[in-house]
């Protein structure tokens, strides 16, 4: 039995091109969504993500700034550059590219930016929104998981899911969307003892652990569905996911590959947040 293949490249154009309506719709009403993107230094994988966010800009005609400062940057210039953001009309969503230099506290960053305009939604407001099961703008990576789930025809209510990673950006907000959607969720990190026992219990299992390969098929349920949001770069230079493909696309249900799961979806729901910020913020929402 081989699994089917979840594209999150296919699932990501066509919301795409809901969004492109979105967006002419909003042009006629004089309205262009705009992006601010800041990227502090050279970090290699930040440096592709910004090129892939301003091309998706691009493609959806967004208006788009990017704004490339050294990694030298003071902590109080990047600050004052948020504000600086904040208070410009035609820019609805701002994000920061994260990882920053050590020098620069992450958390008076994501602090400073205007809650309406944190289409990470990684501010402590909209992450207590999502908490509480409120109204907010929210993280990328974790809602294009739902979408990925949902739109591969899985019913999520009612099942067990389980996620592998603890982290403030996927595995907390996922577990709390996928509860949203009434699925019973388990949690499993690098302190879980008996993890094999309760990952092969899983309908659903997410998995955000950061290791190369490290979920083989011997951790999956017969059947479940398995969402990698693993991006690891091997010693050959190719791509891998936390999830050990091969073997496990043999007894898993629907699956996510690596390149060309997630990663579409994250960079599309930041765009769909993008619209969703410009229209409040006009309010149009």
């Amino acid at each position: 039995m081989t699994a089917q293949l979840i594209s999150g490249k296919q699932i990501s154009e066509e919301i795409r091109k809901g969004l492109r309506k979105e967006v002419e719709q909003l042009l006629s009403q004089g309205l262009t969504p705009g992006l601010a993107v800041v990227l502090v230094g050279e970090d290699p994988a930040s440096q592709v993500y910004v090129r892939n966010k301003e091309k998706a800009c691009q493609d959806l005609g967004f208006y788009s700034e990017v704004h490339r400062l050294p990694a030298s940057t003071s902590e109080e210039d990047l600050l004052a550059l948020v504000d600086k953001l904040n208070h410009q009309d035609s820019i609805h969503g701002i994000l920061v590219q994260l990882p920053l230099p050590q020098h620069i506290h992450e958390k008076s960053v994501i602090d400073a930016i205007s809650v309406k305009k944190d289409v990470d939604g990684f501010h402590p407001v909209n992450v207590g929104n999502l908490m509480i099961g409120d109204d907010s703008l929210l993280p990328c990576t974790p809602a294009g998981v739902i979408e990925l789930i949902k739109r591969a025809g899985v019913d999520i209510s009612g099942k067990h899911a389980v996620v592998i990673g603890r982290s403030n950006i996927v595995g907390k907000p996922v577990s709390l969307l996928l509860q949203r959607e009434n699925a019973t969720v388990t949690m499993c990190h690098s302190r879980t003892a008996n993890m094999k026992e309760l990952t092969k219990q899983a309908d659903i299992l997410v998995v955000a652990i950061g290791r190369a390969n490290f979920v083989d098929a011997s951790f999956v349920k017969p059947g479940a569905v398995v969402i990698d949001v693993g991006m690891n770069r091997l010693d050959n230079g190719k791509l891998a996911g936390d999830v050990d493909f091969e073997s496990v696309k043999e007894i898993s249900g629907p699956i996510t590959p690596v390149p060309g799961g997630v990663g579409p979806m994250t960079i599309t729901m930041l765009m769909m947040n993008t619209v969703l910020a410009a229209k409040r913020l006009k309010g149009l929402a």
